[in-house]
């Protein structure tokens, strides 16, 4: 086990696994410039680091994130608004190719639930509380709060919680969509985590396709789904880890990959 810390960010590798913490108790793991670029600065090393093969972020068993930081936000101008350095930390996070799973306990609001909605899912705990409440401040979602929002859990619901700032529980969450397990608070981590092991195990190149293909799914059409699906499942076919893990199953053993 490594383990690497800084003000904004507890970084901890086990395995094939690295954890991701956001660590601003002292105000809900309020997403604040530095702590995006530090997100996403993490997110690019580990695009590079073939030891990781998924990672987890989570924050503490009050808040995942209970939102951007207004008192930052009160501040800016809308010439900062238009030069924003977050702006880019939000793709670079939302770019990352590797499978991330967000493990979210307590609150979870504003740029905090569009942070959980840039993984690839989420496990809640059962106090969790998800929302976009911007438009009680007179402002709005401006990190995928409504893009996203709508392709998880549908036109109806997405506007609902968008134009109304109503929060949903964990289980309203589950039956809407938006995450894909609940489970006890304590227990919240432990279960992203072994669930980021399994994944991690597994082919490399399959996992990336995978991931690719289920996200290209949410900009195209059925047809050229298909279509690119069908390429990439013939690239990942023609990798040396496919045979490998053909051969592992024929002979009941273990396989071993190298990511080629």
């Amino acid at each position: 086990m490594s383990a690497a810390q800084d003000n904004l960010i507890l970084a901890a590798q086990v395995g094939r696994v690295l954890t991701l913490t956001l660590n601003r108790p002292q105000a809900l793991n309020a997403l604040n410039t530095a702590l995006l670029l530090e997100l996403a600065q993490q997110l690019a090393t580990a695009e590079q680091n073939d030891s990781i093969g998924a990672v987890v972020i989570t924050g503490s068993q009050k808040a995942f994130a209970a939102g951007a930081d207004v008192k930052e936000m009160a501040q800016m101008n809308a010439v900062d608004l238009h030069r924003d350095p977050r702006v880019q930390a939000w793709a670079d996070i939302a770019r990352f190719s590797k499978p991330i799973i967000a493990a979210v306990n307590g609150f979870c609001l504003g740029g905090g639930c569009e942070l959980a909605m840039c993984a690839d899912y989420i496990i809640a705990g059962h106090n969790a509380s998800f929302g976009q409440p911007e438009v009680k401040l007179g402002i709005m979602p401006g990190a995928g709060g409504t893009q996203r929002l709508m392709r998880l859990v549908g036109p109806a619901k997405a506007k609902q919680m968008a134009l109304t700032g109503a929060t949903l529980s964990a289980k309203q969450a589950l039956q809407a969509g938006l995450v894909a397990e609940v489970c006890p608070a304590e227990a919240t981590l432990d279960k992203a985590q072994a669930q980021a092991q399994q994944i991690a195990s597994y082919a490399p190149i399959a996992v990336a396709a995978i991931k690719d293909c289920c996200n290209k799914a949410l900009d195209v059409e059925l047809n050229q789904g298909l279509q690119y699906e069908r390429r990439s499942y013939c690239v990942v076919s023609s990798s040396e880890d496919r045979n490998e893990g053909i051969d592992a199953f024929l002979n009941k053993r273990k396989p071993t990959y190298q990511n080629r």
